[in-house]
């Protein structure tokens, strides 16, 4: 125990430990969702948090809903004022007046209507910036984020071909349209995440070129996502995708922000997910995947990628597509890369494993949208759950809690 607590690492050469040196040198410690605080007090700290358990608390992350609901959303700012009056801005639990109104047509409408309107912003944006033309009736079905591997951008990647091969292979014809919207940056160094890049342009070229898809489905990166385009994005948005691998997100916010703006959530049981559930109830939340426990497990027992690709049909079929350039034409070697990192490399963030789970769950998300009374009940409805979400929550809890500092009057 000492040597695991041990500031200073004697092999295999001297070395500083920073967390334990983070760790001695603090007063409080606190991870940015319940599921990331106790993954640091049962794992990553664990020895430390044994000796001092009266350091070690949690501080759910908030967004801050001046920027996200008052700037990048005007016409939803406009309609809270409106119905529940203008408290919200400073008092954000203000918004479960909203739960009373879901059930109202006349506000009902108004809701889509600020929806719609921001979706045809968007594709307005998407024509002027990349030339596709998008159908605003269809799901804007929208993953937004760091492009990182363990955020499984290719899980998304892998379900969208599922979709595509059904249409243009099997006549499949889909309960309803979607529009996949992906933006996000990798990290200068990341190759993974930019092969992760390449893979979204391949599958979107092959997609949305192939005139049988047009009416299904169409597949867009948006360049350059930044906090202004993420302000176009985010309200326009109606299917939050939050699905990276259990345990692997500390808490998240673009997933507060979607759901702030109306989205509804497919999301595995990670970071803050967990408590969004909680929050809007599990009919706003499309869950699906494994829990921290059963990766864990999954790891422990020896996982075998190769296993999950023969005992799925679909899974396996998308995979042929990759490895033989159908789904990147214009750069057959980003296919050989799919089958590479997800296959043979071991796939670290367990995609196969999710992908039946996820195909599964987004079926549950077709059917609801098909009624679309349902799906604009639940929006609201997640809208007027995400008070506690609010950044104003967050930094008073810091106050409060860690740095003993009071509210100016």
């Amino acid at each position: 125990r000492i040597e695991r607590m041990s500031i200073l690492k004697q092999d295999p050469e001297p070395r500083l430990s920073m967390g334990a040196l983070a760790v001695v040198g603090s007063h409080s410690i606190n991870g940015v969702s319940e599921l990331h605080s106790t993954l640091v007090r049962s794992g990553l700290f664990a020895d430390f948090a044994a000796m001092w358990p009266e350091r070690f608390n949690n501080k759910t992350n908030g967004v801050s809903q001046r920027r996200w609901v008052l700037t990048a959303n005007p016409g939803l700012a406009a309609l809270l004022d409106a119905t529940v009056g203008p408290d919200w801005v400073s008092d954000l639990d203000r918004l479960s007046v909203l739960e009373r109104y879901a059930d109202d047509t006349g506000f009902r409408d108004a809701f889509v209507d600020v929806k719609q309107d921001n979706k045809a912003r968007l594709v307005g944006y998407i024509n002027d910036i990349l030339g596709e033309a998008v159908d605003p009736s269809s799901l804007f079905d929208v993953q937004v984020k760091r492009i990182h591997e363990y955020k499984r951008q290719m899980l998304n990647v892998l379900r969208a071909a599922s979709d595509y091969l059904r249409i243009v292979d099997d006549g499949y014809v889909p309960p309803i349209p979607r529009t996949y919207i992906f933006a996000g940056k990798a990290a200068v160094g990341y190759y993974h995440a930019k092969q992760t890049i390449r893979a979204i342009l391949g599958l979107a070229y092959a997609v949305n070129k192939d005139r049988r898809a047009r009416p299904y489905m169409r597949v867009l990166f948006l360049p350059d996502y930044r906090v202004t385009l993420a302000e176009r994005i985010i309200p326009a948005a109606e299917l939050s995708e939050q699905i990276s691998t259990a345990g692997m997100e500390a808490s998240g916010t673009g997933n507060m922000k979607l759901a702030l703006n109306g989205a509804l959530t497919i999301g595995t049981r990670d970071g803050a997910n967990i408590e969004i559930e909680k929050a809007v109830g599990p009919e706003q939340f499309f869950a699906f995947g494994m829990s921290v426990e059963e990766v864990r497990q999954l790891r422990q027992l020896g996982y075998r990628p190769q296993d999950v690709l023969n005992s799925d049909p679909m899974l396996s079929r998308v995979m042929d597509a990759f490895v033989s350039g159908r789904l990147s034409p214009k750069a057959p070697e980003v296919g050989a890369w799919v089958h590479q990192r997800l296959v043979q490399d071991g796939d670290d963030f367990m995609v196969l494993a999710d992908f039946a789970s996820y195909r599964e769950a987004q079926e549950r998300v077709s059917e609801r949208y098909l009624s679309r009374k349902d799906w604009t009940q639940s929006a609201i409805l997640s809208v007027a759950r995400m008070g506690r979400f609010s950044s104003d929550r967050a930094i008073r809890e810091y106050a409060e809690g860690i740095w003993g500092a009071k509210p100016v009057e």
